[in-house]
């Protein structure tokens, strides 16, 4: 009896599993081995009926030795994920204490302050990069006209046409699309620290800045870990940003690996060497989700777990 309630209690269980099986199989392992096949191919648009013939590791050492993929690496691990994680972390914790503050919350102003922040998460990236290209463009645009008004330039600048420009914006652009679920996850950390350390603290004489360092940063230490891990991954993957913004120009100046592999696989049609390029992508990530855990996070994600 016992046997035959353990067999129904394993057969319910995968038929629950199943669903979920059948759509992890089908829209990631599957898509996932087909394009690592592809990588060892010369797969193009042109030949996508018959398929590429097999021409082994010829995509990758084509990549290695690209002039352009040191600018690549540079783009997409220093600018689009080094400093962009890196800004965004740091103004959401800012942010977050002060949404915190007692001013904030003496005047009334914490709600209004935090519907406020709803707007720039709530749009869409697409949105919000068209919004910005309108705002930055050097005829129409209005940051122009506030410049120029204001004499603090005599033409207009093209944001997006000048490399010691475009960089800062597309950052700007990001961190505003994303800093407040930064702030608010920030935000929900401070709220759960218990005031007790902190009245310990003031009856040991510890001032302010030390309070934040020896309290508030190591308590909001395991947000801090699984924001960097969700926007680093978030954000190396990235499309949308680099190519509405700038469509990786000026030249290939701002060229990164996500917008690398469209270029090759929907402009050259060269979808062989497309599949390498994002088979490399997806081994970085899974070498970084390695070391990540492995290194730096693994004695606060059991804590969480």
């Amino acid at each position: 009896m016992l046997l035959k309630k353990n067999k129904e209690e394993r057969f319910f269980i995968i038929m629950m599993l199943a669903p979920m099986m059948a759509v992890l199989i089908s829209f990631y392992l599957y898509p996932t081995f087909y394009n690592l096949y592809n990588s060892f191919t010369d797969l193009s648009l042109l030949g996508l009926k018959k398929g590429g013939a097999y021409i082994g590791f010829d995509n990758y050492i084509r990549l290695f030795q690209d002039k352009a993929f040191g600018r690549l690496l540079w783009n997409t691990f220093f600018w689009l994920t080094f400093v962009s994680v890196s800004l965004r972390l740091v103004l959401g914790i800012l942010l977050a204490l002060l949404l915190n503050s007692e001013t904030l919350k003496k005047f009334k102003l914490t709600g209004i302050t935090r519907l406020s922040l709803l707007v720039p998460w709530a749009t869409p990236a697409i949105v919000a990069v068209i919004a910005w290209r309108f705002m930055l463009d050097p005829r129409e645009g209005i940051v122009n006209q506030i410049l120029l008004s204001t004499g603090m330039v005599d033409q207009p600048i093209a944001f997006l046409s000048k490399i010691y420009t475009v960089w800062p914006v597309i950052i700007i652009i990001i961190i505003w699309n994303s800093l407040p679920l930064v702030t608010m996850s920030y935000l929900a950390s401070l709220q759960s620290i218990p005031e007790t350390l902190y009245e310990a603290a003031e009856i040991d004489g510890a001032n302010d800045l030390q309070k934040f360092f020896h309290i508030t940063l190591p308590q909001l230490m395991p947000t801090t870990l699984v924001l960097s891990l969700l926007l680093v991954v978030w954000t190396f993957n990235n499309f949308v940003y680099v190519w509405l913004t700038t469509a990786a120009g000026p030249g290939s100046y701002t060229n990164v690996l996500a917008t690398e592999v469209f270029i090759r696989g929907f402009i050259d049609f060269e979808l062989g060497y497309s599949s390498a390029i994002g088979m490399m992508m997806a081994a970085m990530m899974a070498l970084f989700g390695m070391f990540y855990y492995r290194y730096l996070a693994k004695k606060e994600f059991s804590e969480i777990i």
